[in-house]
């Protein structure tokens, strides 16, 4: 370091001119003229600041060294290195003679914040991320269109809500990819984080659990290598058009991945001379076919808080209960992916195979998309499907996947007829009940299926273990009074409650101990992408909300049926102790009881979480996708 008393006063201005005209002083707003001021007065040439100016925003997180080592940790991979795309896409921007403007807003890491306050947060976020990137968005109100650099859980929603509010502006979302698996031995991401459940059920040592923890990411960025959250709404994003073709789930750091940003460069720039914009791409179309697509993926249930969200930020109307009852219940599961199997293939084994494009072939097939829709391609999904069947493209990916990694592409991305003799089931189901009135919702797919009757049906009785939150039911599972046969009732971590924090913790767990397949678990939380188990969430009213679920008493006896095939199930109270009786005396009593005492708001819960599960709630709640419904709000404080 030198000497600190050495101060610059003054120092040289940029040589040259501004390139303006007698018209742009007269008649240009002031901010104009000084956004030219400031951009040269961060050296950008002023001979070149008549081009057209372009927006990247994203979610870059950390600080990097020229050589890529750390030099500030970033709160996960997926946000680590993506400013290696912003700078291509902007390297590419600049070429063609445009100037490109770039905008950050992190995201923070549900993997880390699992089981802490931070987790409270999580949800939320995603609310707030949307609005900040949307004020950073009209904040240069001379752009001509926005390229959106994402790739986890909340920071990639948030974008695609950001973006889709964008309307008669062009847009293109760049997918942040996935991290690679390790090679010696590692776990993936998911398992690793059950070392601490594990090591307390004496089967991984201490040192055991140490190396395990250190060797989970065989790259140092990209989401991760199962198909949760992050992963799934990479191929949402380009279900919906917004993304270019074939580019969710692509390996981080990789050519292939930058060649992404520099590809969605040269088409924000074909979209504006072309006058598409984002309204012309996301469509009530678009958002059904992304349903689909999820569906066939056997993606996290998370997006269904996440594209309805979507659909909102573009004016569309919110996908229903119904809406996704009647897709999963003719769209079959084609994708053999962490975490659901039947084959734990990672995601860029996904990316290889295929993609979004190879699900897509199928699904055509079957006539479960409109393909006559506009994507950011500038083309229709019809046009880009029949192209991508003979390209080199396709085919040089699944020859690397048959080649390095020994797998058939076509045991990954099934076909209908081979996924059905796998025993592939719809994804999603949405139990009702007298423990869920509202409706309820379970990964069917994620349910072990040894535990499965014969005939499709997943059907649980046993005694409801209560807990207030989720850290007094990770410390039963860690001390042993979890048991085969008990359904675990987490209670009062809906929206109101913590913010409707991930409950990845308990279901991680019980999926490596040995028992847990003979535990279910009923939330008014929600569960990561990850989850997998008898994890029932969403349950609604919430209990906070005066909802059944926060009147279960430790005793109670619930009893579960999900009809995997049929797309249908229950989650009724019917017994207390050794009494049993039907659904509709079990409602009965439930009225009767008061919610239990130890009901209430966490303690430590923010207080703009209370705000925004109180605002969330006025617009729909869960299930219309957690958002601010303005015109609603405004009117409920004007009435």
């Amino acid at each position: 370091m030198g000497d600190i008393y050495q101060i610059r006063t003054r120092g040289d201005s940029p040589a040259g001119q501004l390139p303006i005209t007698e018209e742009q002083l007269r008649e240009s707003p002031s901010g104009d003229l000084f956004g030219l001021t400031q951009s040269a007065g961060m050296g950008w040439d002023p001979a070149a600041l008549r081009g057209d100016p372009y927006l990247i925003l994203n979610t870059h997180g950390g600080v990097r060294a020229d050589d890529g080592a750390p030099v500030a940790l970033g709160y996960h991979t997926g946000h680590w290195e993506i400013g290696l795309q912003v700078q291509a896409a902007a390297n590419q921007l600049k070429a063609n003679g445009k100037v490109p403007y770039a905008a950050h807003c992190s995201d923070p890491c549900d993997g880390r914040t699992q089981g802490t306050d931070g987790m409270f947060d999580s949800l939320p976020f995603r609310n707030d991320a949307a609005i900040v990137m949307r004020r950073q968005i009209r904040s240069l109100p001379t752009r001509k269109g926005v390229i959106g650099v994402a790739t986890c859980d909340k920071g990639l929603p948030a974008m695609m809500m950001a973006l889709a509010s964008s309307g008669d502006f062009p847009a293109v979302l760049v997918p942040g990819g996935v991290t690679l698996p390790p090679s010696d031995g590692g776990e993936d991401a998911g398992a690793v984080q059950t070392i601490g459940a594990r090591f307390s059920h004496g089967m991984l040592s201490l040192d055991e659990a140490a190396t395990l923890g250190c060797k989970a990411c065989g790259s140092p960025g990209g989401g991760c290598q199962f198909l949760g959250t992050a992963a799934t709404s990479q191929v949402v994003g380009e279900a919906l058009g917004l993304a270019p073709f074939h580019t969710a789930l692509a390996p981080s750091g990789s050519e292939v991945w930058l060649e992404i940003a520099t590809r969605a460069a040269d088409l924000i720039q074909d979209l504006k001379s072309n006058g598409l914009g984002v309204n012309q791409i996301i469509t009530d179309a678009a958002v059904r076919n992304a349903m689909v697509v999820h569906a066939a993926f056997g993606g996290s249930t998370n997006l269904l808080l996440h594209i309805p969200a979507i659909a909102h930020a573009a004016g569309l109307r919110r996908p229903t209960v119904a809406d996704w009852q009647e897709v999963n219940a003719v769209v079959p599961r084609l994708v053999s992916v962490l975490p659901n199997g039947p084959e734990m293939y990672p995601t860029v084994n996904v990316f290889l195979a295929g993609g979004v494009p190879e699900v897509m072939l199928h699904l055509r097939d079957l006539e479960l998309l409109d393909t006559s829709v506009t994507t950011v391609e500038g083309q229709s999904w019809d046009t880009l499907l029949d192209e991508w069947k003979d390209s080199e493209r396709r085919q040089r990916f699944r020859a690397v996947l048959q080649e390095q990694e020994g797998v058939n592409p076509d045991a990954v991305i099934m076909s209908p007829e081979r996924a059905k003799e796998r025993g592939l089931t719809s994804t999603v189901t949405f139990p009702t009940g007298n423990l869920a009135p509202e409706g309820a919702l379970i990964k069917g797919t994620a349910i072990d299926p040894t535990v499965v009757d014969d005939d499709g049906v997943y059907r649980k009785e046993g005694p409801a273990k209560v807990f207030p939150s989720e850290q007094a039911a990770m410390a039963a599972i860690k001390a042993g009074e979890i048991k085969a046969g008990d359904v675990m009732v987490l209670a009062g971590i809906g929206p109101m409650g913590t913010g409707m924090e991930e409950t990845y913790q308990v279901t991680s767990a019980l999926k490596f101990l040995p028992f847990g397949k003979h535990v279910a678990v009923i939330t008014d939380g929600r569960f990561s992408g990850v989850s997998t188990g008898a994890c029932i969430g969403h349950l609604g009213p919430e209990a906070l909300a005066g909802g059944p679920i926060g009147k279960v008493q430790d005793g109670d006896v619930i009893r579960i049926e999900i009809d995997r095939n049929n797309n249908i199930g229950t989650v009724n109270m019917v017994g207390v102790g050794e009494e049993r009786f039907d659904h509709e005396e079990g409602a009965r009593i439930l009225g009767e009881r008061s919610s239990r005492p130890d009901l209430a708001p966490h303690s430590r819960l923010p207080e703009d979480t209370k705000l925004w599960a109180a605002l969330q709630a006025q617009s729909g709640g869960t299930w219309g996708g957690c958002v601010y419904d303005v015109p609603s709000l405004t009117a409920k404080l004007a009435g």
